[in-house]
C-alpha cells in the first residue's frame, strides 16, 4: 500500500523539525531496520524455513488439484458429444463445485485472514516484542527521544548510519538469548566476556566469525570436490580395470577354444595324416569319428589279407619241396 503524499509531508516535515530540534536542544533520534533484524535472528529464520515449506505445500496441493480439474473439464470436453444433456450440466456443476473448493482453500491458506497471514503474525509476533523490549532498554541507557523504523511505511528521506541502532538492539536479543541459555559457571564467564564488548567490539567479532564461517565453507567445498575428483577417478580407474580383465578373459577363452579344435581335429585324422576337420558340430564330429574307425578296419583287413596270402604261398611252398619224386616203374637196369 502506497503512503499518500500528504503523510509523506508530515513525515518528512516532523524528521526535519525533529533533527533540527536535536541540534538546537541536545534532542537524541535514533532508528532501527526491523527487516535487518528479523534476517539476523536465528530463530526467526528457522520458523520461517519451516513456514515456507508449509506454503510450497499448500502449493503443491493448490496445483494437484487444479490439475484434476483441468483433467476433468478436458475429459467432458472430448465425451461432450456422446453425452446427454443431462449428464453434461452434472458434469459442469461438478467441475464448477471443484474449482469454487479450490478458491474456498486458497483463500483459507492464502486469504488476508488466512493461514499464512496468521502464522506470520505469529512468527514475527515474539522478535517484535523482544525488539520492542531491547529499543525500550537502549533508548533509557543512550537517552534517545525518538527511534523510527526504517522499515515500516513511514517514508525516511534521510538516514545517518550513527543514528542506525539496529545492531545494538539485535545485539541485545541476541544477549537476552544467551542469558536464558546459561547453564554453567563457564558459560556464566563467557556471557559477562561477551557483555563486556562494545558494539564496535562485537561487530568486529561478527566479521571475524563470518570469515572464519567463509573460509570453512570454502575448505569444506575444497575437500568436497577434491573427494569427488577422488570418486571419479577410481571409478574410471576400475572401468579400466573391468576392460582389461574383460579382454584378458576373451583372449583365454580364445586360445582355450584353439586349443580344443586342434584336439577334436586329431581325434577325426589318425597319426595326423589327412586333411583334419576343423568344425565342432557333434554331428559332423561323429560322423568323421565312425569314418576314420571303418579306414583303420579296412586297413588292418587289408594286412591281415596280404599277410594270410603270402602264409599260404610259404605253406604251398613248402609242401611241393617235401614231396617225394613219382614212380615209373623201372626196376633200374633196363630191362
Amino acid at each position: 500500500m502506497k503512503t499518500p503524499v500528504f503523510l509523506l509531508l508530515i513525515a518528512t516535515m516532523l524528521l526535519s523539525t525533529s533533527l533540527e530540534a536535536q541540534r538546537a536542544s541536545g534532542v537524541r533520534i535514533g532508528y532501527i531496520d526491523m527487516d535487518y533484524i528479523l534476517e539476523n535472528v536465528p530463530e526467526y529464520q528457522e520458523a520461517s524455513t519451516q513456514l515456507d515449506d508449509k506454503v510450497g505445500k499448500w502449493k503443491g496441493e493448490i496445483e494437484t488439484r487444479l490439475e484434476e480439474v483441468a483433467a476433468m473439464k478436458k475429459q467432458l470436453d472430448n465425451e461432450r458429444a456422446l453425452l446427454t444433456k443431462e449428464l453434461i450440466e452434472e458434469r459442469d456443476e461438478e467441475i464448477t463445485f471443484e474449482r469454487d473448493q479450490i478458491l474456498e482453500y486458497q483463500q483459507k491458506r492464502f486469504g488476508p485472514g488466512g493461514d499464512l497471514a496468521i502464522q506470520r503474525r505469529q512468527l514475527v509476533e515474539p522478535v517484535q516484542d523482544q525488539v520492542f523490549n531491547a529499543v525500550q532498554e537502549i533508548s533509557a541507557a543512550k537517552k534517545f527521544d525518538l527511534v523510527f523504523d526504517k522499515s515500516s511505511d513511514l517514508m525516511m528521506l534521510y538516514t545517518a548510519d550513527r543514528l542506525n541502532i539496529s545492531d545494538q538492539v539485535l545485539r541485545s536479543i541476541t544477549r537476552a538469548a544467551k542469558r536464558n541459555q546459561i547453564n554453567s559457571k563457564k558459560d556464566e564467564k563467557d556471557f559477562d566476556i561477551d557483555e563486556a564488548k562494545t558494539v564496535e567490539q562485537d561487530k568486529a567479532s561478527q566479521e571475524r566469525q563470518r570469515a572464519i564461517n567463509a573460509k570453512t565453507a570454502e575448505r569444506d567445498a575444497a575437500l568436497e570436490a577434491r573427494n569427488k575428483d577422488r570418486e571419479t577417478q577410481k571409478a574410471e580407474r576400475q572401468a579400466a580395470f573391468q576392460e582389461r580383465r574383460r579382454l584378458l578373459l576373451e583372449e583365454r577363452q580364445r586360445k582355450k577354444d584353439s586349443i580344443q579344435a586342434v584336439r577334436e581335429a586329431r581325434t577325426t585324422t589318425p597319426s595326423g595324416r589327412g586333411t583334419p576337420t576343423l568344425g565342432t558340430d557333434p554331428a559332423n564330429a561323429k560322423a568323421a569319428k565312425e569314418a576314420a574307425i571303418a579306414d583303420r578296419k579296412r586297413k588292418k583287413d587289408s594286412i591281415i589279407a596280404v599277410r594270410k596270402a603270402k602264409r599260404d604261398s610259404i605253406l604251398e611252398a613248402r609242401k611241393k619241396k617235401t614231396t617225394p619224386p613219382a614212380q615209373n616203374g623201372n626196376d633200374g637196369d633196363g630191362r
